[in-house]
């Protein structure tokens, strides 16, 4: 398989949380930024986009073998992140996975799954995860040619600018359920979440 790292993106302030931070609430008995990055690298190597220390998600971190990249004007958004961790890629990194650290239903078979299609299917510049029924989500994972434009992005709208103009050269890549696009950003969210997941395991 080729050489694809993982940035994991945790730099975002959780500003819908009402004051608490999503990344830290507790999943599987852990927070859930440790179970995603853990998650993350039982399948490639892991940079994950932090807010500047100190800062309780880097205590989340301890002791697990990934690179932390301080993001010092996390503030802007999700392009600031993007942009700080695209730097520290290795130089011989053939793509790169960009995986949100919100995503509590995303597994190491889902990522290894999008990772296998970028060699199956090589003739694309993006290969993205989406929902059983093909809507699409994440990860998502982009050609090392795509590395300068990534380099560059500025503002929140994360890398959808890039994904629009490549759109002849995107795949999509079925995952399970919603796997793709669970994400947890409200209260709400996490409670919903956490209630349908009782209900499976009562099932």
């Amino acid at each position: 398989m080729m050489s694809i790292p993982i940035i994991l993106l945790a730099a975002g302030q959780s500003r819908r949380m009402g004051g608490a931070d999503k990344l830290l609430q507790e999943v599987d008995g852990r927070p859930l930024l440790r179970r995603s990055a853990e998650i993350a690298r039982s399948v490639a190597p892991v940079i994950v986009a932090l807010p500047p220390a100190p800062h309780p998600r880097h205590d989340a971190l301890s002791g697990l073998d990934v690179l932390g990249v301080p993001i010092a004007d996390a503030q802007e958004g999700m392009n600031a992140s993007l942009r700080g961790a695209v730097r520290a890629l290795p130089q011989d990194a053939q793509a790169v996975m960009i995986l949100l650290a919100d995503l509590p239903d995303l597994t190491a078979e889902d990522l290894t799954t999008v990772m296998r299609a970028v060699r199956d299917v090589p003739d694309n510049l993006i290969w993205r995860g989406a929902t059983e029924d093909g809507k699409p989500g994440h990860p998502v994972v982009f050609h090392r040619d795509l590395f300068p434009d990534l380099a560059k992005l500025t503002g929140d709208g994360g890398a959808q600018t890039l994904v629009r103009r490549h759109a002849g050269r995107v795949h999509l890549v079925p995952l399970p359920g919603q796997h793709a696009r669970t994400d947890l950003d409200t209260p709400d969210d996490w409670n919903r979440w956490r209630s349908g997941r009782e209900r499976l395991r009562e099932s």
